[in-house]
């Protein structure tokens, strides 16, 4: 299908949006461990390398690496250290141990080891250094950036793709086809055969040299039986997956040479069918191998039909994988781009399977956002003129919406209100080539003029543009916010999450964070903190002091000109509170005690509870600073409830820091299954359920108790969780005191949300609240949050 709109929320993106890193032009290309073996021919081991591009690739300080097939923990990798180069089309042997037997020598080795390789099960990693890996995962070995190729053969827990190579014996190696075709699926890319070493003279065993190639047969230029809409079906799934197609005419769009290789070709009108629920345009996957072909060619594409599904829970990319293309002609024009506009993008953003999986549902494009994204997945599509809903990443991504007037914001950003709202104006913009043409952007910004390119799909967004063509960035103005001066009669306390802070990060962070506290939220009485690490970081050495993190930033405080804070803290049993491993993420209260006191009341620790302990004046805590119930099952690997007992003006206030557990593990948004799937959320409520059983009993002993309760959610103003705490009128929401367009603390995937708050209970009746936006909204941020202050009058006045 060809058509001229287009819905829902986009993505563009040229991160490697489809597959683990790939191997450069150097490949192995062979792998044989049966040498001397029982029934062998040949007396050697041996790897062989082979060079898929067009220049010589220099393997100076390079090495061949071998694991076991089934590593224990104290498995080593084994190094061969290379010298020399492989030439263009060439290959590069590298020898192994010999055994007992066989008769046959290698040929001349180019470099020689002495690794005794198993016959049937194994890994083989070229990696750019010579120090043996230390990865014992097929996760970890792939994403090590030193890793140039990777197989794994036989039973290979260390591998790439869906598989290790299979057939692996003592008479029999596991290599690649001629064509060297490295869709980082080992267990696709390579089959079984008779051992074959070639070195970089091109002989094989015995002294001879490979027969030439015979004359190849001339291409067919005639199209084959299968078009571009046949394989994308009506359903998010190829009816062709699994299957190999020939000579699929098209004409390139768009060509990807970084990350996950590959471009885009799309049927020319005459080749289009009426059918709105196919997708006319589809991904040519190349593997490591740069694509061959330019924009504006007609092509012949046979190869493989597959569905890749770039995370866990996602939607996939259907892809024809192991190409071999034809060029026909060059410089055609190209088809016309689908607009993505409010009168194109569908309001209803996907079908609602209860829960399960939409794969095999019929696509509504012009109902659903998520369907008609499906429908015209792999086309050129445009928008125009889109004002920026997220500021740019450090992965060059920009999130625009093409839906100006679709819940905003004040500042121009685009409000998340409702789990039935997800804003189908969304879309994320990125740019072919490593992101080089994105600009830096803020929200209320704007990309004038077109921006174009083909729509994909990968798993941190969901379908994407990836823009070929980018508008022309105009500054938008944003400013950071300053909040006012508590007055003397007002209580000013604030919660902000600095996002993981310890000695080890640079002082420019502090100094920001710093300017925050004092310039931005006018230096609060009381300062909340979240995501404090220990004394040394992520450094998992049983450390859980934050003494030295907190002198750090406090000094940083007071050097930003603000007054000189003191705090209160719990510290952590090692390693069970959750965040980045060995940081022993905590809250923390800084306080000016020129302005309000600390009343200190010992006994609190990691594993003791805090209680609310009635007096004739009305309550106070049993231990301050202290934790709600700790050993609850509520917070498993999850940061405990920091309480803490304040006099201001001789008026006890009873502050309650929190970090609930986080979104981790919840399905996205455009996740494969509607609705999706929020299984973070059951933890949380279990965490609200005891926040708001201690305010309880606080307000059973005194009524009139001022408790805030404040900082990192994890969770919407709307949200079961919020319920859950506020349950009983015990405490009041304050971002439900702002308008809907004003409640947020956070950007992600283009949505301005709320994840952090401040609730008080009912004897505070008078307050002045003010999310104060510094952060969220920016490209350049000293957190990923906005804090927020609220001045109170505990003293009634």
């Amino acid at each position: 299908m060809i058509s001229t709109g287009i819905a829902a929320s986009v993505v563009l993106t040229g991160l490697p949006a489809a597959h683990a890193t790939p191997s450069a032009e150097a490949v192995v290309a062979e792998v044989y461990g049966g040498g001397g073996n029982s029934g062998a021919t040949l007396t050697n081991d041996f790897v062989e390398l082979a060079n898929a591009g067009s220049a010589a690739y220099d393997l100076s300080g390079y090495s061949v690496q071998y694991l076991p097939g089934a590593p224990s923990a104290s498995s080593k990798w084994q190094a061969t250290p290379l010298t020399g180069q492989i030439a263009p089309g060439g290959r590069y042997l590298v020898s192994e141990s010999a055994g007992a037997g066989g008769t046959t020598p290698l040929p001349a080795p180019d470099a020689s080891g002495s690794i005794a390789m198993s016959g049937t099960t194994g890994t083989i990693a070229l990696v750019s250094g010579t120090t043996p890996l230390t990865c014992l995962t097929a996760a970890d070995c792939t994403a090590d950036p030193r890793v140039v190729d990777l197989v794994g053969f036989g039973t290979a827990v260390v591998r790439e793709g869906s598989g290790p190579a299979a057939g692996a014996s003592n008479t029999a190696s596991v290599a690649r086809g001629a064509s060297l075709v490295d869709t980082d699926d080992n267990a696709a890319d390579l089959t079984a055969g008779a051992p074959s070493p070639v070195n970089s003279a091109g002989q094989t065993p015995g002294g001879g040299t490979p027969d030439p190639d015979p004359t190849p047969t001339p291409e067919p230029t005639e199209p084959g039986t299968t078009r571009i809409h046949d394989i994308q079906g009506s359903t998010r799934v190829s009816p062709l997956k699994g299957q190999t197609v020939t000579r699929v005419p098209g004409i390139v769009t768009a060509v990807r040479s970084t990350g996950s290789k590959g471009f885009w070709i799309q049927s020319a009108e005459a080749e289009a069918d009426a059918d709105p629920r196919t997708s006319e345009a589809v991904f040519v996957y190349t593997g490591s191998a740069n694509p061959t072909v330019a924009v504006g060619d007609t092509v012949l594409v046979s190869g493989k039909v597959s569905e890749y599904y770039p995370s866990s829970g996602s939607q996939s990319v259907t892809e024809v994988t192991a190409p071999a293309t034809t060029v026909l002609s060059s410089g055609n024009a190209l088809p016309a781009p689908v607009t993505l506009d409010a009168s194109t993008v569908p309001a209803a953003y996907a079908p609602d399977a209860g829960g399960g999986s939409i794969e095999g549902l019929p696509l509504e494009p012009a109902r659903y956002a998520l369907d008609f994204y499906e429908a015209h997945e792999g086309e050129l599509a445009r928008f125009s003129d889109a004002r920026v809903i997220g500021g740019t990443t450090q992965y060059h991504e920009v999130w625009v919406t093409v839906k100006p007037d679709e819940n905003p914001t004040r500042r121009g950003g685009t409000v998340y209100g409702a789990y039935d709202r997800p804003n189908t104006g969304r879309i994320k913009v990125m740019s072919i080539g490593a992101g080089a043409g994105v600009p830096t952007a803020d929200v209320g910004d704007e990309l004038a003029g077109t921006t174009s390119g083909p729509i994909d799909y990968d798993g941190f967004g969901g379908y994407t543009l990836q823009a070929t063509q980018l508008g022309t960035l105009v500054a938008g103005g944003l400013e950071r916010e300053v909040t006012r001066k508590q007055k003397g009669g007002e209580l000013a306390v604030a919660t902000y999450n600095v996002e993981n802070l310890d000695p080890s990060d640079p002082a420019e962070k502090f100094a920001r964070l710093a300017d925050g506290v004092v310039t931005n939220l006018s230096s609060p009485d009381i300062v909340a903190l979240e995501e404090i690490q220990d004394d040394n970081g992520a450094t998992d050495d049983g450390t859980v002091t934050a003494d030295q993190t907190l002198r750090e930033f406090t000094d940083a405080i007071a050097a930003a000109g603000g007054p000189r804070y003191s705090w209160r803290s719990v510290d952590p049993a090692d390693g069970t509170d959750g965040g980045e491993p060995g940081g022993n993420i905590r809250q923390v209260f800084l306080f000016n005690p020129d302005r309000v006191q600390f009343t200190d009341r010992p006994g609190g620790d990691a594993t003791t509870a805090v209680k609310a302990v009635p007096t004739r004046k009305g309550v106070e805590l049993s231990v301050s600073p202290g934790r709600i119930n700790p050993g609850s099952e509520a917070w498993r690997s999850s940061r405990k409830p920091l309480v803490g007992e304040f006099r201001f003006h001789d008026k006890q206030v009873f502050v309650i820091a929190n970090h609930f557990n986080s979104k981790g593990g919840d399905q996205p948004l455009h996740s494969v299954d509607q609705q999706p799937v929020r299984g973070s959320e059951a933890q949380r409520k279990l965490q609200a359920t005891e926040v708001n059983s201690f305010v309880k009993s606080l307000l059973a002993a005194d009524r009139n108790a001022d408790v805030v309760v404040l900082g990192d959610l994890n969770d919407y103003e709307f949200s079961d969780t919020v319920a859950t705490l506020t349950s009983g009128g015990v405490l009041t929401d304050l971002l439900t005191t702002l308008p809907q367009s004003e409640r947020y603390t956070y950007v992600y995937e283009g949505n301005s949300q709320s994840l952090d708050h401040i609730l008080l209970s009912p004897a505070l009746r008078r307050f002045d609240y003010d999310v104060v936006h510094i952060n969220a909204e920016f490209a350049d941020q000293a957190s990923d949050h906005d804090p927020q202050i609220v001045r109170i009058k505990p003293d009634g006045r």
